[in-house]
């Protein structure tokens, strides 16, 4: 069974894409920690990260990281957390969390609730920070 991620892939369901390539995709999350809250998936829908196989994983970590310095270049924050759990979404994801303090990144704490125009201007803005490879 397809993923919600799998669906975001798809374009079935709509999101606020930050980066893509041609086997990755970062997109704001709809309820973020902090504003800049990003996922970055392979399009390869695959549950666990660790089984992702060898090449495919560092190429993730290297569209992650570009991805994290575009979202350093434009969202106020000291750092770029980074977490992966693995148990929300059955796809491998990496969240990219602008941070200020390591309580920034804590996934018990409330969400935010933007609007989607917020999102909209959010991914946009770091879009055009992105310099990796598209």
């Amino acid at each position: 069974m397809a993923t919600i991620f799998s669906k975001i892939i798809s374009g079935e369901i709509p999101s606020h894409k930050v980066a893509e390539s041609n086997d990755f995709l970062a997109f704001l999350d709809i309820n973020p920690l902090a504003m800049g809250h990003t996922l970055v998936i392979p399009k390869k829908e695959t549950d666990f990260i660790f089984d992702i196989q060898d090449a495919e994983y560092t190429q993730l970590w290297l569209f992650a990281k570009q991805v994290a310095q575009a979202i350093k270049d434009t969202v106020p924050c000291a750092k770029v957390g980074v977490a992966v759990i693995g148990l929300e979404v059955r796809h491998a994801h990496i969240h990219l969390v602008p941070i200020n303090g390591v309580g920034d990144i804590n996934f018990s704490k409330p969400k935010l609730n933007p609007a989607p125009g917020e999102l909209a201007a959010m991914a946009s803005t770091i879009s055009q920070a992105y310099k990796g490879a598209n």
